[in-house]
C-alpha cells in the first residue's frame, strides 16, 4: 500500500503512522464523510487463516458497538481483495508507551489517573461481554489534553486465539502484561485485563515492567511463578495507599484481585481524592502470602534487593508449564541434597552451622529454594554475563560449601545475559540527534537509508528498525531511514525551445507549469524566453513560470501628414520608429515643408524599429521680369525695355 490508495472506494490514504506485530497504521481520509480517520491493515499472513477471519469479523463487530470517551472508536471493517481492515478513530497523541519511555516513570497521581480512566474503558467493554486480552502500553493512547483512549478491544482475541505463546515476535512484548492464567492458557475473564492493568500501572510508577526475559515463556514463568518487586524499590517516593491499589491488581489468584474494573476504578478515585482506597486495604491486612516482594531490610546493604523466605502459602498452579515441573524436580533433588547435608550424614548433637549448598548454573527460582530448604536467607545482584543463561546463579557469597549460621545471608549474582538497551524514539529527530541518544545506550546506528520526502525536513529520521522501546543487546545496531529533504531536480535552460513541448515534459514529471507573454526581438513567438526559477537545482513538485515569447513589440504608425520634419521625427522616435525622408517638388508653393506621402500608412501595426518613409514637399524655382511704369496726372506713359542680345 502507498499514500494515494483507496479502500473500499472510500478511505484514501494519506501517510504511514506505525508497524505493529498485527498491522500497519495509515492514516486516511474517509471521502464519503469527508473526515479523517486512522485505517489498520491487518498483515497479510492473517488473511490466510479462516478461523483467524471468522473470529476478527465476530469480534469487531462487537468492538465496533463499544463508545466511550475512553475508548477509540471504531466506525467501520471491511477487506479490499486479500486485505482485512479496520478504520477506526484518528487519535493525535503519544501513546502510553511513548510517554513513559520519554519520562522514565510518571508522577503518582498522573499514572492513577490514566489508569482510572483505562479502567472506565475496561468497564465499559466488560459489561459488553469483551475482555482485552492484550491490555498493554501501547495500546493506550493519549490525547493532546492528556486523555487516556483504549485501542484494539475485540481484536486481540481473535489474534491471540490464533497464536502459540511459544511464537516469537508477535506474542513477546504481549507477555510482559499477560496475567497469569493468561499465560497458563486458562479460560479468560475480566479480572486477566485487571491484572494487566496493574502491570501498566507498575510500569507506569517505575519505568520498567515488573517481569522481564529473553523468551516469551520466560516471563510468562515469571507471572505465574514468581514474585514481583515492589514498585517502592524502583520508586522509594511511591505513596503506600497507590502501592496497594499496585499489590491487589497485580495478586496472582483471581479470586484476591479487584473483581471487576469499577471496583478498581473506585479505589484509584478514592487515592487521587486524597482519601483512603477500600478494597486495596485487604492486601497489608489480611494476606498471608506476599505477591511482590518487600522493600530490602535495613541491615542489608542498600544496593542489594532483599527477599524473604517464601510462605508455603502459595500452592502450586494447576496447570504448571513444562519449564515450572523442571525447576521443581531440581529443586527437591537439591532439597534432598540439602537435607542430606543438614541433618543427616550420622553425626550426632546439635547442628550449629549449615552449609552453603552449590548454586552456581541454576535457575533463580530453584538457589531461592535451596537455599530456603537450608534455612539461609538471601540477597540478590544481578548482573549483565553475556555468557551465561539469563535468570541463572552466576555467582554465590559465600561460596559453596562454605559452612555458615543458619538464617545468614547468601548473596546470589543473577544474570542478566547480555546487557541489554531499550531502543529510544528516534523518529522525528536529525540523524546527529539520533547518533548521540543511541550512543547513551550503548548502541550505534546501523545502516542509514536515504529517501527523498517533501513533508519531513532534511536529514531527519523518518522511520527506525527496530522500533523504539524495543529491548536489544548493548552493542546492536539500529538501522534508520532519513529524509533526503524533496526529491531535486536540474532544471535546464529552457530559452529557444516550444513552450507546449516543455510543458508536456515538465507536468508529465510532476511539476506545476504556468506561463507569461513577452516580446522578443529575437526569438519567434511560442519559443521559451526563460524560466523562473533559474536553471539550476529545484525541488519536486515545484512551480515552474516560462517567459513565453509573443514576437517583437509591435506598435501603431502614426499620422505623420501636414507634419514638419521636425515634429514628424518625434513623434516618430518616441513610438521607437525610424524616420527616413525624401524631398519631391509640389506645384503648391502651401504644401513646401510639410509632409505629404507616407509609407507604412497611418494606423498599421509594425514591430518598433520599422523605417517610416516619409514624403516632404519643396517648392518649384521662379523666373525673373523687369517693367518701368511712369504715371502723372495727365498723361501716362509706359516704358517696355527690351534686352536686345548683342550682335
Amino acid at each position: 500500500m502507498q499514500p494515494g490508495d483507496q479502500l473500499a472506494n472510500r478511505y484514501q490514504l494519506i501517510r504511514h503512522i506505525a508497524r505493529g506485530g498485527m498491522a500497519d497504521v495509515w492514516e486516511a481520509t474517509d471521502t464519503l464523510l469527508g473526515r479523517r480517520v486512522a485505517v489498520k491493515i491487518l498483515h497479510a499472513q492473517f488473511a490466510t487463516d479462516d478461523n483467524f477471519i471468522a473470529r476478527f469479523r465476530r469480534e469487531a463487530q462487537s468492538a465496533a458497538n463499544l463508545s466511550h470517551p475512553n475508548i477509540v472508536s471504531i466506525f467501520d471493517w471491511g477487506e479490499e481483495g486479500s486485505l482485512y481492515f479496520i478504520v477506526m478513530e484518528l487519535v493525535e497523541g503519544k501513546t502510553l508507551r511513548d510517554v513513559i519511555h520519554d519520562e522514565t516513570g510518571l508522577m503518582p497521581r498522573r499514572a492513577a489517573e490514566i489508569a482510572a480512566e483505562v479502567s472506565a474503558a475496561l468497564a465499559v467493554a466488560h459489561r459488553a461481554g469483551l475482555v482485552h486480552r492484550d491490555l498493554k502500553p501501547a495500546n493506550i493512547l493519549l490525547t493532546p489534553d492528556g486523555t487516556a483512549k483504549v485501542t484494539d478491544f475485540g481484536i486481540a482475541l481473535a489474534w491471540n486465539d490464533s497464536q502459540e505463546l511459544t511464537r516469537t515476535g508477535a506474542v513477546i512484548g504481549t507477555a510482559t502484561y499477560f496475567s497469569p492464567e493468561q499465560a497458563q492458557g486458562q479460560q479468560l475473564d475480566e479480572r486477566s485485563d485487571l491484572y494487566s492493568l496493574g502491570v501498566v500501572l507498575y510500569e507506569m510508577l517505575t519505568g520498567v515492567p515488573p517481569f522481564t526475559g529473553d523468551s516469551p515463556v520466560s516471563v510468562a514463568y515469571q507471572h505465574v511463578s514468581e514474585p514481583a518487586q515492589l514498585p517502592s524499590v524502583g520508586n522509594p517516593n511511591l505513596p503506600p495507599d497507590l502501592e496497594t491499589i499496585v499489590i491487589k491488581a497485580m495478586d496472582k489468584s483471581p479470586e484476591d484481585r479487584y473483581q471487576n474494573a469499577l471496583e478498581m476504578r473506585e479505589d484509584l478515585l478514592l487515592y487521587i481524592q486524597g482519601a483512603k482506597p477500600t478494597a486495596a486495604q485487604a492486601v497489608s491486612a489480611t494476606a498471608p502470602t506476599q505477591v511482590l516482594m518487600p522493600m530490602p531490610a535495613p541491615t542489608v546493604p542498600p544496593e542489594e534487593t532483599y527477599r524473604q523466605v517464601a510462605t508455603a502459602s502459595n500452592p502450586p498452579n494447576n496447570r504448571p508449564f513444562i519449564a515450572t515441573s523442571i525447576v521443581l524436580l531440581l529443586s527437591l533433588i537439591g532439597l534432598m541434597f540439602v537435607l542430606f547435608r543438614v541433618i543427616g550424614g550420622g553425626s550426632s548433637g546439635d547442628v550449629t552451622t549449615v552449609k552453603v549448598p552449590s548454586l552456581v548454573g541454576l535457575t533463580e527460582a530453584t538457589a531461592i529454594q535451596l537455599l530456603q530448604a537450608a534455612d539461609l536467607n538471601w540477597n540478590v545482584e544481578r548482573r549483565a554475563d553475556p555468557e551465561v543463561v539469563a535468570g541463572t546463579v552466576i555467582e554465590s557469597d559465600p561460596a559453596a560449601d562454605t559452612e555458615v549460621e543458619p538464617k545468614s545471608f547468601v548473596k546470589i549474582v543473577i544474570s542478566n545475559g547480555q546487557e541489554q538497551a531499550q531502543v529510544p524514539i528516534l523518529t522525528g529527530i536529525s540523524l546527529e540527534e539520533a547518533e548521540r541518544r543511541l550512543k547513551e545506550r550503548g548502541l550505534e546506528v546501523g545502516f542509514v537509508t536515504n529517501q527523498n520526502d517533501p513533508d519531513v525536513p532534511l536529514d531527519q529520521v523518518i522511520s527506525q528498525n527496530p522500533a523504539a522501546g524495543e529491548p536489544v543487546p548493548v552493542g546492536s545496531s539500529v538501522d534508520l531511514v532519513v529524509s533526503g529533504g524533496p526529491e531535486l531536480f536540474i532544471l535546464p535552460d529552457l530559452s529557444g525551445r516550444s513552450f507546449r513541448q516543455v510543458k508536456l515534459e515538465l507536468e508529465g514529471l510532476g511539476f506545476v507549469v504556468e506561463s507569461e507573454d513577452a516580446f522578443s526581438d529575437e526569438l519567434e513567438e511560442g519559443l521559451i524566453v526563460s524560466s523562473i526559477p533559474a536553471p539550476g537545482e529545484i525541488k519536486a513538485d515545484s512551480t515552474i513560470l516560462l517567459i513565453v515569447s509573443i514576437g517583437p513589440e509591435t506598435k501603431t504608425i502614426p499620422s505623420l501628414i501636414g507634419r514638419s520634419v521636425e515634429d514628424a521625427r518625434q513623434l516618430a522616435t518616441d513610438l521607437g520608429f525610424e524616420l527616413v525622408v525624401s524631398e519631391e517638388t509640389r506645384e503648391n508653393a502651401d504644401l513646401a515643408g510639410r509632409i505629404v506621402e507616407q509609407t507604412p500608412d497611418a494606423g498599421a501595426l509594425f514591430p518598433k524599429g520599422t523605417k517610416i518613409t516619409v514624403i516632404l514637399a519643396v517648392a518649384p524655382p521662379t523666373t525673373t521680369t523687369s517693367s518701368t511704369t511712369t504715371t502723372t496726372s495727365t498723361t501716362t506713359t509706359t516704358t517696355t525695355t527690351t534686352t536686345i542680345p548683342p550682335p
